[in-house]
């Protein structure tokens, strides 16, 4: 059974951007496609940056692994916004994917610092929902252990070329909402939900609603 229409909140962000995430290195996919959706660009770039560092550094490393600061992220990323970083940072950290790291200063206080501490994909979902927080990403909650749906976004995110938009309007397909329901959902026009469904049509290799639908249940 999939998320009634009304379960779904309209707060979508307005850019398109590939979504890209290569999520067949992880041992839970539905994981890592849940929280590929629920990221902004620049949350999605740090946060793809952050794990693929700590799956290469080595067990033996001086550093924490899981732990990354500002400067770092940088060069890891290559923004050299030091204000979008920060941002993105913040975003992450209100999602649950980072949290701030903590220390003790001289005097025995405690001391925020800009170093960062990345979750996996699956204690990203652990601890959202430990908060009470949907695991799923804005305009795509579901009930909790609806495994279909789960597959559903997987195939989605699996599609590389599609945009965060197409994504979106291809989820809302699955629900069964017409195209002025979708418009209405993401706040754009029905005319623009024709011309994400064409192209989405065209990245799934189908010709028609019916069959993007199979395909993504299948």
């Amino acid at each position: 059974m999939f998320p009634q229409k009304s379960q779904i909140i309209a707060e979508v962000d307005p850019k398109t951007y590939p979504l890209g995430e290569k999520i067949e290195q992880y041992a839970d996919a539905p994981a890592m496609a849940l929280v590929a959706l629920s990221h902004t660009p620049v949350e999605r770039r740090l946060y793809a940056a952050m794990l693929a560092a700590m799956n290469q550094r080595p067990d033996q490393s001086e550093t924490r692994p899981d732990v990354f600061t500002v400067r770092a992220l940088m060069e890891l990323t290559g923004i050299v916004s030091l204000s979008t970083i920060r941002r993105g940072l913040e975003g992450l950290v209100a999602k649950f994917s980072v949290e701030r790291e903590v220390k003790a200063n001289g005097n025995g206080a405690r001391d925020h610092t800009s170093a960062y501490r990345v979750f996996k994909p699956e204690e990203v979902i652990a601890r959202r929902e430990e908060r009470g927080m949907k695991s799923y990403a804005k305009g795509i909650e579901s009930s909790a252990g609806n495994r279909s749906f789960e597959r559903v976004i997987q195939r989605v995110v699996e599609n590389r070329n599609l945009s965060r938009r197409e994504a979106q309007v291809a989820l809302c397909c699955v629900e069964g909402l017409t195209n002025a329901e979708i418009g209405l959902r993401l706040l754009v026009t029905e005319q623009t939900v024709k011309f994400h469904l064409r192209h989405i049509f065209i990245k799934f290799g189908v010709k028609r609603r019916a069959e993007l639908i199979s395909r993504l249940l299948l």
